[in-house]
């Protein structure tokens, strides 16, 4: 019996030495905080993007335009930079295909330097861009200029007409001399179609693009203290995409006064 109880008080005293030797649980204040994959964080452009001038390797400068919170803490704070990359870009055609402007996400950075790399893709774009978003791929595609060209061969030819019934009125044929003319207008118009490419794909600077992650983002709560951090400048910092249909440039030769 006495034998019983000392096993007892041994086990019961190990028991108390090992619970005070365990570490403390983790409390909510120092899980960590994590930005879940699938998240949507709106971006404002530093550096306008065209399929213009642009090539597969140039950098894509943003920063957030809102802020992202977890457990009611502020993770990524507006004004945050990041970085991305085009990894394809294709000019428009002169007589079909549109521009293609490819964007990949790569990495963020907090105000406070603390910096994560990631993969991104666009998954909205600036409500007045006149750009189409390909959400599928993550591409970018210029306007189609249909509209544009039949309007430029219409004014080339109207511009003509009224040249050739001037001409005309000259040899007592105004009604021929407008007929002419409207035939070299508009052939004037096609050869503009003809010698010059559709509009390029762009993203302006200051226009706004949403990017989805395609993985967590995970922070400790140490890595969240922007007490010192710098200030951030304004994303507000640029005119934003220009609406409005794109005409074809007439010829030289064939510019009307």
């Amino acid at each position: 019996m006495f034998l019983c109880r000392t096993l007892a008080a041994i086990v019961a005293v190990s028991a108390c030495l090992g619970a005070e030797q365990a570490p403390p649980a983790q409390g909510a204040a120092d899980a960590p905080y994590i930005i879940k994959a699938g998240t949507q964080v709106p971006l404002s452009l530093i550096n306008t993007i065209s399929t213009k001038n642009a090539t597969p390797g140039d950098h894509v400068y943003l920063q957030t335009a809102f802020p992202v919170l977890d457990r009611g803490r502020i993770v990524i704070p507006a004004g945050s930079y990041v970085e991305g990359t085009v990894t394809r870009a294709t000019r428009p055609g002169r007589m079909k295909g549109r521009g293609e402007l490819y964007i990949r996400f790569d990495s963020l950075t907090l105000p406070n330097g603390v910096s994560r790399d990631f993969r991104g893709s666009l998954n909205n774009i600036d409500g007045m861009s006149r750009d189409d978003l390909n959400k599928k791929e993550g591409k970018v595609v210029s306007p189609s200029n249909k509209g544009g060209d039949a309007a430029t061969v219409a004014e080339a030819g109207a511009a003509g007409a009224s040249l050739g019934s001037l001409a005309g009125w000259g040899t007592g044929h105004p009604l021929a001399g407008m007929g002419a003319g409207a035939a070299a207008g508009a052939a004037a118009g096609i050869a503009a179609v003809l010698l010059t490419r559709g509009p390029d794909a762009i993203l302006e600077r200051g226009s706004t693009v949403e990017l989805v992650l395609d993985r967590p983002l995970e922070f400790q709560p140490v890595e969240l203290d922007f007490r010192n951090a710098p200030p951030q400048a304004s994303v507000n910092n640029g005119p934003g995409p220009q609406a409005g249909p794109q005409r074809r440039t007439l010829p030289v030769w064939f510019q009307p006064n």
